[in-house]
C-alpha cells in the first residue's frame, strides 16, 4: 500500500469511527508509561509518539510534567481528535502529520515511543526507511509495542507484520534490549490481542 493509500486508510478509519469502535484504545496507556519511566528521564528530554494518533499517552506524559513532546501520526483527523481532547494543553505539543516512512526528522530524540504503529509496516523497504530514521535520531531508547506471534495477523483491515523478541532485536541493530514483556491488550469490545512491548538503548 503506497503512502496515499495509507493516508486514505487512516483518515478514513479517523473520520468515521470513535475511539471505542477501534481495538487499539486504552483508556490508560499503563505499559507505554511504566517503560517511559523507566528510563529515568530528565522532564525536558525530547520524546516523539510515532502512529500516536489519538492515544491518550500524550495527556499523561503532560500530567507527569514532560515538556518536549512529539506526536506523528499519518491521519491529520487522529491529530485533530488529540488536540480538541487536549485544549490548550496541546499548544504544548508537537504535531507532525505525515507518514513515518516519509518522515524528515529536524530534531534528535531522546525517546521514539510507538505502540501499534510499526507492526503495520510490511515491506522491506517500509520497515527499512523506519528503522534508519529510528537509528539516525534517536540518541537514547526505544520503546515498542508490536502485535506478538501469538497476536492477530490483520487490524484495521490490513496485513501486519508479527514480532518476538529476537526478531525485534534483530530489526533494531545498533540498539542494545534492556526488557520485553508480553501482554493481552483487552480491546473496547472484549477481544483480546497478544502484544510485545520491548525496550532498547542505544550502543
Amino acid at each position: 500500500m503506497i503512502t496515499d493509500e495509507r493516508k486514505n486508510h487512516w483518515e478514513n478509519v479517523y473520520s468515521t469511527k470513535q475511539p471505542n469502535e477501534v481495538s487499539w484504545t486504552q483508556e490508560v496507556p499503563a505499559t507505554s508509561l511504566k517503560i517511559i519511566n523507566s528510563f529515568n528521564l530528565d522532564k525536558s528530554a525530547a520524546i516523539i509518539d510515532v502512529g500516536g494518533g489519538d492515544s491518550k499517552l500524550v495527556d499523561f506524559l503532560l500530567s507527569d510534567g514532560y515538556t518536549n513532546i512529539t506526536v506523528l501520526d499519518i491521519s491529520g483527523e487522529a491529530l485533530e481528535r488529540a488536540k480538541k481532547r487536549l485544549g490548550t494543553k496541546a499548544n504544548n505539543v508537537k504535531w507532525i502529520e505525515t507518514d513515518i516512512t516519509a518522515f524528515e526528522p529536524t530534531e534528535q530524540y531522546v525517546v521514539w515511543h510507538d505502540r501499534a504503529a510499526f507492526h503495520f509496516l510490511t515491506t522491506p523497504e517500509q520497515i527499512t526507511n523506519y528503522v534508519n530514521r529510528a537509528s539516525n535520531w534517536v540518541t537514547g531508547y526505544i520503546a515498542i509495542g508490536t502485535f506478538s506471534e501469538n497476536g492477530p495477523k490483520k487490524c484495521s483491515g490490513l496485513d501486519i507484520t508479527q514480532y518476538s523478541e529476537d526478531k525485534l532485536e534483530n530489526t533494531f541493530k545498533g540498539f542494545e534490549r534492556i526488557e520485553c514483556i508480553t501482554e493481552d491488550h483487552t480491546t473496547p469490545f472484549n477481544t483480546t490481542q497478544n502484544f510485545i512491548f520491548c525496550s532498547f538503548k542505544k550502543q
